[in-house]
């Protein structure tokens, strides 16, 4: 196999540094452990930028290194495929399946674009509709992939007004990566950021908490990028024509009624989401945990008498790579923690305790924002820089659960190319259908990426502290 020079340059850096860390005397106040984890972090991080290996594969070699080396325990490593946040995402993946099923989605979808006059009101009805599914799809891919046929529909009534196609191509994915910060089952580096408080500073971020504090960002980010991209690909001669979608339109493109009365089925999966939904947001009146409320919707879902989807069928959908990627990169997470390796990272940060919180949290957003343009996986992403910014808050005195959200919230842009994300790439290749550039994406970042990162940081700045997340850390009496 024959490397690049962008490969080249990335693995001759990595093993720079861990022929380093093998020298003994070299970087002093770093234990064994801690410069085995940094030269397995070191190289896994690499692996994750410049080689095509799996995601997954990489992660899951780090953390049997991390093991057979003694860094951690094999308890360690395997207790984090139970952790609480992975049956969550199962169970979220087999009530996702049911709703699928059913076709209420494309009810859904129907009954919102069908009341759009003008070009402004579909592009927002369309986001509106687009965040609400964060709370019945986990994971952006699997939003991506129920609104597809949507966006084939719209496309089509659309024919005639290309302009207008190649705008909505780009706000679907748009829309459905920038909300999933709004639920805790948005998007695996979620979870990620929760099991790495909980591990290294003991702070419990639920699905409630998660809810209040990312809903409010994901509603304006969503509609101020609506009009990011209604601007950036449309003329005043396009915004300016009427739009009329009607649901024989929309039913084309779908395998179940779009119009009509409920279904039986229907019906009872809408009753059962519903209740889910209130369940998890009432977690503080009734105690009962997200997961196991999510294994209950699961367990009725797939059941042979008020069940729409068959347990192995819902089981197939779970996206089991991506929970392995968890649950390793959570070990890792452990390990940089425990080791001392995170804390001996961090102390390299110029300033220490003497940087403002506002200036520690605008280097977490922007490094956070950029860094899509290495690490393309939005879970590796917070796998590398949630350890070590929460580590780092702490040594800055600034909240570790703010910068952490930050952080995440902030790594959740990732549109300046098709290979950047999943939605992104699967939006840019419809053959017979018009769609976005690689020049259009670059436009649209130019405009995208500056307004995201300052729209985080006022959140973690001013909107949060009010959410009862402050900035600084609060030190006890």
């Amino acid at each position: 196999m024959t490397l690049s020079f962008r490969q080249a340059g990335w693995l001759c850096a990595v093993l720079s540094l861990c022929g380093l860390l093998a020298v003994p005397g070299s970087l002093p106040g770093l234990s064994g452990d801690a410069r085995l984890t940094l030269g397995v972090f070191a190289l896994a991080t690499c692996a994750w930028i410049a080689t095509p290996v799996d995601d997954t594969y990489i992660a899951l070699g780090a953390g049997l290194a991390l093991t057979a080396t003694g860094v951690i325990s094999s308890e360690t490593l395997f207790a984090t495929l139970g952790d609480e946040t992975v049956w969550l995402l199962i169970c979220a993946f087999v009530l996702a399946a049911a709703v699928t099923g059913t076709g209420l989605a494309g009810r859904a979808a129907a009954f919102l674009v069908g009341g759009a006059r003008t070009v402004r009101q579909l592009t927002h009805l369309t986001t509106a509709a687009l965040v609400v599914t964060a709370f019945a799809v986990p994971a952006t891919s699997g939003r991506a992939a129920l609104a597809l046929p949507v966006f084939l529909a719209l496309a089509k009534a659309l024919a005639d007004r290309k302009r207008l196609v190649v705008m909505l191509a780009l706000l679907f994915p748009t829309v459905i990566l920038l909300s999933a910060v709004a639920t805790l089952i948005g998007a695996g580096a979620h979870l990620i950021t929760v099991s790495v408080l909980w591990e290294q500073t003991g702070q419990r971020l639920g699905f409630v908490e998660w809810l209040l504090l990312g809903l409010p960002l994901a509603v304006v980010s969503s509609h101020l990028a609506a009009e990011a991209v209604l601007l950036t690909t449309t003329t005043r001669a396009d915004r300016r024509g009427p739009v009329h979608i009607t649901a024989a339109e929309i039913q084309e493109h779908s395998g179940t009624p779009v119009d009509g009365p409920l279904t039986s089925s229907e019906a009872r999966c809408a009753l059962l989401l519903g209740t889910v939904v209130v369940l998890w947001c009432s977690e503080p009146l009734h105690g009962v945990s997200p997961a196991v409320v999510a294994l209950i919707g699961a367990v009725v879902a797939a059941s042979p008498a008020l069940g729409t989807v068959g347990l192995k069928d819902g089981l197939r959908t779970v996206p089991w790579p991506l929970l392995l990627f968890m649950a390793a990169t959570m070990a890792m997470g452990v390990a940089l923690a425990e080791s001392g390796a995170a804390a001996w990272l961090v102390g390299w940060v110029p300033g220490g305790s003497a940087v403002p919180p506002w200036a520690f949290l605008t280097g977490v957003v922007l490094i956070s924002t950029a860094a899509h343009l290495a690490l393309q996986s939005r879970s590796a992403r917070s796998s590398v820089l949630v350890p070590l910014v929460v580590v780092a808050a702490i040594g800055a005195g600034v909240n570790p659960m703010a910068a952490a959200l930050a952080s995440t919230a902030a790594a959740g842009f990732c549109h300046t190319l098709p290979a950047s994300a999943k939605p992104v790439a699967l939006f840019a290749d419809l053959p017979g259908t018009p769609t976005y550039t690689p020049r259009d994406l670059l436009r649209l970042s130019a405009v995208l990426a500056p307004l995201t990162a300052a729209l985080v940081l006022l959140f973690a700045l001013a909107v949060w502290p009010l959410l009862g997340v402050p900035v600084r850390l609060e030190t006890q009496p």
